[in-house]
């Protein structure tokens, strides 16, 4: 966000057309908890926000056994690197253990007399009083010991606290939602929701409305984690740098962002007041300048206290890592090769609105293509110095793997087994450069296999697949794991300098942030604007919703965010209704899949050729529904019968997404909630995709389970194929000469005009339905034509 601004549109509330709203007297009296009768009466909840997220880890963790067994072991592993590092300090005698002096054994005479015969590690540990003794003698350990049994201590009451209040959960589980601890791990967290939904209108968990909607919940699970994905996306937030010799780094991690989260929303002194309401001050603009200063303070304070506590924690960091991955590094010295997504990339990459399980299972199917991608850049010349060294350390390693086979005394040479594991650390290292020989090197079909399933890319990628500084790019979203570690290390140390220096130099630009990108939903409270997945107010021209939204620069979410997380919001929760300007966004998207799909080849003919692509996607098995799906359209162009041509795949990907709509593919519909017991589906799909195409020999003419796993298959494939189809477009219409530019935004609307917008007559609006359908027929008719199928 290289530009402030300052006055774009103050904190505003958002009308509420409902009419079970309650008067303005009764907004302090918001989240008051009432007890009414029954103890497992769940009525007017005081924290909502806390309440549904610790229904969401209930389920997630898969229920209350599972969570006090990970706290009680968390603490019992607290205690153990405590308890075993201050053994190895004070009560070893290490020049026993390296036979630096020799041991005085007792002789069968009586006597004492040194031997230098092997030596025992009851040797090498000093009797208790002893260690004691020494323990006592150290008044750096002594402090350290309190400060360790003082944090244990809190650790302890907070795990009591919370596993009181998890029972609580599994209460309302097995009493209000009917779902029993044993069959938690077979329902899905859709059907929680739904039923969650279905209760509000029996219990009324929420004072403030009737009918609690997907998004509520989501905004109270998400609410903060919403405020972090949008400052990320806006570039609020000062991760980047550029080093010497290093170039341009991110540095992003779990210490940092605990920090923020400190800083910024609950911790003492933030911005916020509560867990769902900022601060009245920090939503007014005349202030913006002193509430800057006092924000650039707590950012002092707060870094001077990491700066405190930096030895303390650093040592803990220290010795997590080493307890945690050394035996790891011997049993596997290529696992610090492998990679994982950064702390960076999960916020760039995440929706809003997105929970953790979705954005978990998102980026694992996208962590096999993006590490073909990253493994598809070879330097030739660290190929032939890796071939030669692994050639020589190899060589060595060899002979005396020999040599302690033909005699195990060889075993006992002074430093061969340090020898040993060093040399199978360079051999395993060396391999890694070594590229495959078999490998083909196709980067632009790698890469869009990438954005499949991550969604988000920059717009200088496509076109630029092959180049070392996309390569680079990417390392910054799937780094290695040994840069995420030496990263958390480094992290006690330069997490005070960020928040000192460069946090503070972005106070105004982050006041400015929270008041401009906060609202007030009743029944809500204050959360992001752009989880609202308002396109009006914050959706991109460049994405689509050119003539619907009135954003300007300043309010457009970056990389079509807003767009994107409006579609897969709205494929994961088929239920919810948009709102009227989201829903125009939705229908003209349909429209443009349909324009296209006439245009394109038929979806037999590119499911045909599915099978032979699937190896971008999988390296095992045969080929499943959704991974036929998207290789249809990932495939080269090479396969395709049809001349390859610009936006080639936006034609590909509509053809699939418009035969979705004739064969009812992902057709949602759901039963009346609860469900009844034993129904686990969430989705009913009423036939498959030209199932004879793409499914083995085996399981044709079979029927498409309806479990929730499968169906979730079929609705990230969706996903996949709609952010490949949009990200072309956005491709084909930057190549497009620039429009005139478009009027500024207009002012926000009050509640009388946005009523006034919303029942306007729209041929488009009355035509569009939610997005997961895709052209779905009435309820009603779909029954009436089961039931003549089932006549006759």
């Amino acid at each position: 966000m290289a530009v402030s601004q300052e006055h774009y549109g103050d904190y505003h509330r958002l009308p509420d057309h409902a009419e079970d709203s309650p008067p303005e007297e009764e907004e302090q009296q918001l989240l008051v908890h009432v007890t009414e009768g029954l103890k497992d009466s769940w009525h007017h909840i005081k924290n909502l926000d806390n309440f549904f997220t610790k229904i969401y880890h209930f389920h997630q963790k898969n229920g209350f056994a599972c969570m006090m067994l990970s706290d009680v072991f968390e603490l019992v592993q607290f205690l153990f690197v405590v308890t075993f590092t201050t053994f190895l300090f004070c009560c070893v005698e290490y020049d026993v253990l390296f036979a630096n002096r020799p041991v005085n054994h007792t002789q069968p005479g009586g006597g004492l007399a040194p031997d230098r015969g092997k030596v025992t590690l009851p040797d090498a540990i000093l009797p208790t009083p002893q260690c004691a003794e020494r323990i006592r003698a150290s008044g750096w350990i002594i402090f350290l010991l309190v400060m360790a049994a003082t944090f244990w201590l809190y650790r302890l009451g907070k795990v009591l606290c919370s596993l009181l209040g998890y029972w609580e959960i599994r209460a309302f589980y097995t009493k209000a939602l009917k779902i029993p601890a044993d069959e938690l791990c077979n329902r899905s967290w859709q059907e929680v929701q739904a039923r969650l939904i279905s209760l509000q209108r029996e219990q009324q968990m929420c004072v403030h409305k009737r009918e609690l909607t997907e998004l509520d919940i989501h905004h109270r699970i998400l609410r903060f984690k919403n405020y972090l994905v949008a400052m990320v996306n806006k570039s609020l937030l000062p991760v980047r740098f550029r080093l010497p010799l290093l170039g341009e780094v991110v540095f992003l991690t779990q210490g940092l962002k605990y920090n923020l989260e400190l800083l910024f929303f609950w911790g003492p002194g933030s911005l916020f007041q509560s867990k769902w309401s900022l601060q009245p001050q920090y939503k007014r603009a005349g202030s913006r300048l002193q509430l800057a200063q006092r924000l650039g303070r707590g950012m002092l304070l707060l870094g001077l206290a990491n700066l405190l506590l930096c030895p303390f924690i650093l040592v803990w960091q220290v010795l997590y890592a080493f307890f945690s991955y050394t035996e790891v590094l011997k049993r596997e010295p290529g696992s610090l090769g492998a990679r994982r997504w950064s702390l960076y990339g999960r916020l760039y990459l995440r929706h809003f609105n997105e929970l953790d399980h979705e954005l978990h299972a998102r980026l694992s199917r996208g962590y096999k293509p993006a590490s073909k991608y990253m493994n598809s850049f070879t330097s030739p010349l660290l190929a032939v110095l890796a071939k030669n060294v692994g050639f020589f350390a190899g060589s060595i390693l060899a002979v005396l793997i020999a040599l302690t086979v033909y005699d195990e005394d060889v075993l006992t040479v002074q430093h061969i087994l340090t020898t040993l594991t060093l040399l199978g650390l360079v051999v395993t290292v060396a391999r890694s450069f070594i590229p495959d020989e078999h490998m083909v090197w196709c980067p632009e079909q790698l890469l869009q296999c990438v954005l499949a399933h991550i969604h988000y890319i920059p717009d200088h990628w496509p076109g630029n697949a092959h180049k070392s500084e996309t390569r680079e790019e990417m390392a910054q979203l799937f780094q290695y794991k040994a840069v995420f570690i030496l990263e958390e290390l480094l992290s006690p140390i330069v997490t005070p300098f960020l928040l000192i220096f460069a946090l503070r130099a972005r106070a105004l630009d982050i006041i400015d942030f929270f008041r401009n990108f906060s609202v007030e939903v009743v029944g809500v409270g204050d959360i992001c604007s752009f989880a609202q997945l308002d396109i009006r107010n914050h959706g991109n021209p460049q994405w689509l919703s050119q003539g619907r939204t009135e954003a300007s620069v300043y309010q457009q979410a970056e990389n079509g965010k807003t767009e994107l997380s409006l579609v897969h919001f709205a494929i994961t929760n088929p239920r919810w209704q948009p709102p009227p300007e989201s829903s125009l966004f939705i229908g003209h998207l349909k429209e443009k899949v349909q324009q296209d799909a006439a245009h394109a080849p038929p979806a037999q003919r590119l499911l045909a050729q599915a099978p032979f692509s699937t190896s971008l996607l999988s390296d095992e098995g045969p080929s499943t529904m959704p991974d036929a799906l998207l290789a249809s359209v990932l495939a080269p162009q090479a396969e395709r019968h049809f001349p390859s041509r610009p936006g080639s795949t936006a034609s590909a990907a509509a053809s699939i997404l418009a035969s979705l709509s004739c064969s009812q593919l992902l057709r949602r519909s759901y039963p009346p909630p609860p469900p009844p017991p034993g129904e686990n589906s969430v989705y009913r799909s009423d036939s498959t995709l030209l199932g004879d195409s793409v499914a083995p020999p085996e399981s044709r003419q079979a029927p498409l389970s309806r479990s929730s796993v499968v169906l979730s298959e079929f609705a990230s494939a969706e996903m996949s194929l709609h952010a490949i189809y949009m990200h072309e477009l956005h491709q084909q219409q930057q190549q497009q000469p620039p429009h005139p530019p478009a009027p500024g935004p207009a002012p926000f609307q009050s509640s009388a005009q946005a009523q006034a917008a919303s029942t306007r007559p729209s041929r488009a609006y009355s035509q569009d339905l939610p997005l997961g359908g895709w052209e779905e027929e009435e309820a009603a008719a779909m029954e009436a034509s089961q039931q003549e199928r089932e006549k006759h």
